[in-house]
């Protein structure tokens, strides 16, 4: 019951993370600022989950899970209250600041507990329970507003309220949970160092460069989509827009779960092709105006974004020195968070001087390449890798 009652926790607050993302378009006619400033709110997050790896990455090993979770939870909270009384930009920001803070907490932890809790042969049904709480939690917050904000009162309002109240109802799991982890009796914290071994320097390069281009697509999806949908598809509704991020996340949790270890050491060049393609899609969407195309572009960037983080991590947890595991996994999600967030205001930046179009099919095309980039890297490593044993029989 306390694995389940976790998992649920997970979900929930992950779901707080996404709930803005179709009222932007509602904040941006109520208190009248740019596309520009949009992004800054959405990228304003990404503080905060970054601050949150840094400060308390391994804080739940020494203190306990149930002590890290339900502040995670708190955090969680106090930005659902922010937004509730926001009536203008500094407390939008100050409620997604918050909102990253109980994301970059819940993250590791709560998967961490849930191998805790799993039968001592269920640490990968605990991962793929852990991945699809995460992803699903990230779909589900924009068709939760996006409905709510469509057919029911409040649309600013409302949301966060219904979000409350299952915080409310997930700190009262977290507290009945019994503790997994033994608390240390003089709890030292240290800030989590960024870095990279030589060893694994070129996995971890290549790696980064498909994550990059894959949480840059997560961050366009999340903070812009509803805003081309508004202006250049001529599509309003808050649920549509809230149902197209949540398919980008729904699929990123299937390509994640059913497609990267059936393509083993496949599967990172695949997500990146995948994604190359859902770019493709995404600028030939934009210029047609294109409902189908802008969703099947979800659908093929969130699979391969699946599959590439799933695969990069996998090919770091492999190769990294095990005292050195965390660090590099805590860099390689340093440079994910990067990419959640500036490429999105470089894309508002754009909109501003050339046009929303023309700034969302060029940030796909940088995004496409971007994703190219990684694709020939790994194809050079593995015929050098190739090149290796024929080399050495030849000597």
């Amino acid at each position: 019951m306390a694995f389940w009652l976790v998992a649920v926790a997970f979900w929930v607050t992950m779901v707080g993370t996404t709930l803005p993302t179709p009222l932007y378009v509602l904040y941006q006619r109520q208190m009248g600022f740019s596309l520009l400033t949009s992004t800054v709110v959405f990228a304003a997050y990404a503080v905060g989950v970054l601050a949150a790896l840094a400060a308390l990455g391994q804080v739940s090993d020494v203190i306990g899970r149930r002590r890290t979770l339900l502040p995670g939870l708190a955090c969680a909270a106090l930005s659902a209250l922010v937004f509730l009384a926001a009536h203008g930009l500094a407390l939008l920001l100050v409620g997604r600041v918050l909102s990253g803070l109980s994301a970059g907490i819940f993250t590791g932890t709560a998967t961490a507990t849930l191998v805790d809790l799993a039968p001592e042969d269920g640490a990968e049904q605990a991962t793929a329970v852990a991945t699809v709480a995460n992803m699903g939690g990230l779909g589900s917050g924009p068709v939760l507003s996006g409905l709510l904000a469509q057919f029911a009162p409040a649309p600013l309002r409302l949301p966060f309220a219904v979000h409350l109240v299952l915080l409310a109802l997930a700190a009262a799991g977290v507290w009945l949970m019994p503790e997994p982890v033994a608390a240390a009796d003089r709890p030292r914290l240290t800030l989590a160092r960024p870095g990279v071994p030589g060893s694994v320097r070129g996995t971890f390069t290549r790696a980064a460069i498909a994550g990059f281009a894959g949480f840059a697509v997560f961050g366009l999806f999340t903070a812009v989509v509803p805003v081309f949908l508004r202006q250049l598809l001529g599509v309003p509704d808050p649920a549509v827009s809230g149902a197209v991020v949540c398919v980008t996340f729904a699929a990123s949790a299937l390509g994640q779960l059913t497609l990267t270890r059936p393509l083993g050491r496949a599967a990172l060049p695949a997500g990146c092709a995948a994604l190359i393609g859902g770019m493709v899609l995404l600028a030939a969407g934009l210029a047609a105006g294109s409902l189908v195309l802008l969703i099947t572009s979800a659908v093929l960037a969130g699979l391969g974004q699946g599959v590439a983080l799933r695969a990069g991590l996998a090919a770091l947890n492999a190769q990294a020195p095990s005292g050195q595991r965390a660090q590099v996994a805590s860099t390689f999600f340093l440079v994910l968070y990067l990419a959640i967030s500036l490429p999105v205001v470089g894309e508002g930046l754009a909109a501003d001087a050339v046009g929303l179009r023309t700034a969302g099919i060029a940030f796909s095309l940088v995004v496409a390449v971007v994703a190219a980039v990684a694709l020939l890297a790994l194809r050079r490593a593995a015929r050098a890798e190739t090149a290796r044993p024929a080399n050495r029989s030849q000597a």
